[in-house]
């Protein structure tokens, strides 16, 4: 039996793959431009930034590499870079649109299979 308090495995429910793009990270008070290094339709990873405490809530504007129309999404910080070497948070999505979740998978897809393109 495994202890889950202490899995360390990964437990993200869909593919990430790797997708570089700016973000547009806001709260209620304040707005920042994060580069995204990941996407999955259940988050992104925001690298090279000082982490926000886990659940911060925040709200994303980003466009997918090779569209034009920004997807604009609500998030939750749910993980943080541990050292300086590795700054950055990991973003979960919340109530993700359908709209917004589908173009997020034809986008993996694609870069999975360009042939679906």
């Amino acid at each position: 039996m495994t202890d889950k308090a202490n899995d360390h495995t990964d437990r993200r429910d869909s593919e990430r793959i790797p997708a570089e793009m700016w973000v547009e990270q806001s709260t209620s008070r304040e707005v920042y431009f994060q580069r995204g290094s990941n996407l999955s339709t259940g988050g992104i990873y925001l690298e090279h930034t000082i982490p926000m405490p886990r659940g911060t809530e925040i709200r994303l504007v980003f466009t997918l590499p090779g569209e034009d129309e920004p997807l604009e999404v609500k998030g939750v910080i749910v993980n943080i870079g541990e050292s300086v070497n590795e700054l950055g948070m990991g973003v979960k999505f919340v109530d993700l649109p359908q709209a917004a979740r589908l173009r997020i998978e034809a986008f993996i897809l694609r870069t999975l299979d360009p042939s679906e393109a």
